[in-house]
């Protein structure tokens, strides 16, 4: 950072601020909203709303207020879970452990979970569960984070 306390270009993003843009960027895909489509109804382009959801800017409060409204969420929802991101901010500036991003977090992970839910048959569902604990449980299905 320099003097003023700003930081400047080569930095990093902030760590709160990629979190809340996370918690944006998850609330968008769970409601299968496009980048874009979520620009238009706050009046911005999908390529501010792609910088939000990488914390490359920070979300101010009246936008933060914005996205809440059109995301249907508190405007607290974009701090839940905040200790991790916050304690990992810590332990960058001490020289420890980087912040692992969560795999909930995924789009992929995003996307089996609405897909998931979209099914409205209780037994197709068990049995989606099922094969996907077995699939988990097979030899070489390890994860690869």
């Amino acid at each position: 950072m320099d003097n003023t306390g700003r930081r400047q270009k080569a930095d990093k993003p902030n760590p709160i601020d990629v979190h809340v843009g996370s918690r944006v960027r998850l609330r968008r895909t769970l409601l299968g909203m496009s980048q874009e489509k979520l620009g238009d109804a706050i009046g911005l382009t999908f390529q501010q709303v792609q910088k939000y959801e990488r914390g490359a800017n920070r979300v101010g409060a009246s936008r933060l207020y914005d996205l809440s409204r059109v995301l249907d969420v508190p405007v607290s929802y974009f701090f839940e879970e905040l200790g991790d991101a916050s304690s990992a901010s810590g332990a960058n500036d001490q020289g420890g452990e980087p912040y692992q991003s969560n795999p909930m977090m995924k789009r992929e992970t995003l996307e089996l979970v609405r897909a998931y839910l979209r099914i409205s048959d209780p037994q197709i569902k068990r049995r989606l569960f099922e094969l996907a604990k077995a699939l988990a449980a097979f030899p070489g299905a390890k994860a690869n984070d």
